[in-house]
């Protein structure tokens, strides 16, 4: 029997939102009152979004979405798990008084979103966005980039802050290299995962599927879509502290912030990249 990837995958995010909403890692709290859950690199890189149409494709539970729209961007986020919506939707109603253009959240499967939204809004938006853990989630880029560049106006731009393949080849301990890029569509990396990385100790116990997408795999998906690629840029450091044998780094001028590497592999590893593509 084939197994079904997305639905197993749709299954271990709606677990991981109802442990995620209410961790120290995502501190909801903090956010609410008026935190911002947007990295330095993205927000520099992004620029000005005031008045700006963004589309934020796998928004989980919309933190990110959200801060977007605090700054000024009319926002709609886009992500599979029903879960991920309802608390996304819930918090775009609590904190309404925070945005000029009230939020708009869509439960959709990412390579399904033109089929939620009407002919005459396709093509429209500024910005389509997406960051950190998504692009890892899909077996096949090509679709992907498809919708992409059918959301964007012409003169819109894609954006994508990610953590970089390099990383998805080796073992939990950094050792050893057991995984290779561009993995068949039908044959995932098939782990069994405990906990979650926002909280390892949670007491949810999942199988996970996932590709690891190569740098050039990215690249040509969206270029032979049309997209031009205008911005890349390979960090040496992570934002987030979510690997094993964290060394921190102060302040990582790349990042404009503090950020994390692993030991032994410090300035050896690229942690995340990040690309801006534009529709001519």
């Amino acid at each position: 029997m084939k197994t079904n990837y997305l639905e197993a995958n749709k299954k271990s995010w709606n677990q991981r939102t109802l442990i995620h909403k209410t961790s120290s890692f995502y501190d909801i709290d903090s956010f609410k009152k008026g935190k911002c859950s947007l990295q330095n690199l993205e927000i520099g890189e992004v620029g000005d979004v005031i008045g700006k149409k963004l589309i934020h494709l796998q928004c989980h539970f919309g933190q990110d979405t959200l801060s977007w729209a605090r700054r000024g961007a009319v926002v709609t986020g886009i992500d599979f798990s029903p879960e991920a919506i309802t608390t996304a939707s819930e918090l775009a109603v609590e904190m309404r008084d925070s945005f000029t253009h009230p939020p708009r959240f869509i439960l959709a499967e990412v390579t399904k979103t033109l089929e939620k939204l009407s002919e005459q809004e396709r093509g429209t938006f500024d910005i389509v966005f997406t960051s950190y853990g998504t692009i890892t989630w899909l077996p096949d880029l090509r679709p992907w980039a498809n919708v992409i560049f059918n959301l964007l106006r012409p003169g819109g731009f894609f954006y994508i802050a990610e953590f970089h393949p390099m990383l998805w080849i080796f073992d939990d301990d950094f050792k050893v290299p057991f995984y290779l890029y561009d993995n068949p569509i039908d044959s995932p990396l098939a782990i069994i995962q405990k906990g979650t990385y926002a909280n390892p100790s949670a007491p949810i116990e999942f199988m996970e599927y996932s590709w690891n997408h190569s740098l050039s795999t990215i690249m040509n998906a969206l270029t032979e879509q049309g997209l031009k690629i205008e911005l890349f840029h390979e960090h040496m450091s992570s934002p987030f502290n979510i690997f094993p044998r964290p060394v921190i780094i102060e302040y990582d001028s790349t990042l404009r912030q503090k950020g994390y590497q692993i030991e032994g592999l410090e300035n050896r590893v690229p942690m995340i990249f990040s690309l801006k593509a534009r529709r001519p």
